[in-house]
């Protein structure tokens, strides 16, 4: 009787490690099947990542290459912008100069009774201004005009501040203004364009340039985002100045906003 029960627990203690070594062995593999899965879902999530940084990649190169474009396309313009008024310039200053010349052969005639020098001026100086015989206004105007003229808008800006402080009453003193307003547009400080603009036209508003100086300021407004004071200042160009290049172009640029403000 014992040799049977000890035979009987033989056979259940090697039944119980067989189950248990199965069962260990089910374990580990249940493991390494999950430890598998993991792997695979880790290769997942890198693919994943690595594909999102190849799209970031490429749409920065695209975001580079359209700052790029719109650089090259503001450059452009900005040149473009400078030579057309710096041959109008030009125009309107060898006009001015030809205009104050005499007639080569109608020379202005000597005064019958000459005076000393010191009591009266020289025979002919009534008939040229007085700021414009101040050749220190010319030379200094000029170094400001060929510097917006080359595209130094900086040094233009600031020379036409010193120009505009050391002679305020001069003949040149309004285009001064209106080309300081030009150094500053051409640089987007629009905010201080518009207060030279605005000082051409309030101080100076039968300057020939107010026509000009006003459409610029609409323009400027425009660059402000101030849509209804650009409005009615271009509207004001054409009711002020009909007929003139700027009322034109003033039409142009309601014409454009118009269509945007459709679209």
């Amino acid at each position: 009787m014992a040799g049977a029960l000890a035979s009987a627990m033989f056979f259940a203690s090697a039944a119980i490690a067989q189950d248990s070594r199965l069962s260990l062995a089910d374990r580990v593999t249940r493991l390494e099947q999950q430890a598998q899965n993991k792997d695979q879902g880790g290769i997942g999530m890198v693919n994943q990542m690595q594909q999102l940084q190849a799209q970031v990649q490429q749409l920065q190169g695209q975001i580079e290459e359209l700052q790029h474009s719109q650089q090259q396309l503001d450059d452009k313009n900005k040149a473009q912008y400078g030579d057309i008024d710096a041959r109008l310039s030009r125009l309107e200053n060898g006009a001015g100069a030809n205009a104050a010349k005499p007639p080569a052969n109608n020379p202005p005639a000597p005064p019958q009774n000459p005076a000393p020098a010191a009591a009266t001026p020289a025979a002919g100086a009534a008939a040229s201004p007085p700021a414009a015989a101040d050749p220190g206004a010319a030379a200094a105007y000029d170094v400001a005009f060929k510097a917006i003229r080359a595209g130094d808008y900086v040094s233009a800006s600031r020379d036409f501040r010193g120009f505009i402080q050391k002679y305020p009453s001069d003949a040149l003193t309004p285009n001064a203004f209106y080309w300081l307003g030009e150094s500053y547009y051409a640089t987007m400080n629009y905010p201080v364009a518009v207060e030279a603009f605005q000082h051409l036209l309030t101080q100076f508003p039968q300057s020939e340039k107010a026509p000009d100086a006003l459409l610029k300021l609409g323009y400027c407004q425009i660059e402000l985002k101030q849509v209804p004071q650009a409005k009615a200042t271009l509207t004001a160009v054409g009711s002020k100045y009909p007929g003139s290049k700027a009322a034109s172009l003033a039409k142009e640029r309601l014409r454009q906003i118009q269509q945007s403000s459709a679209n």
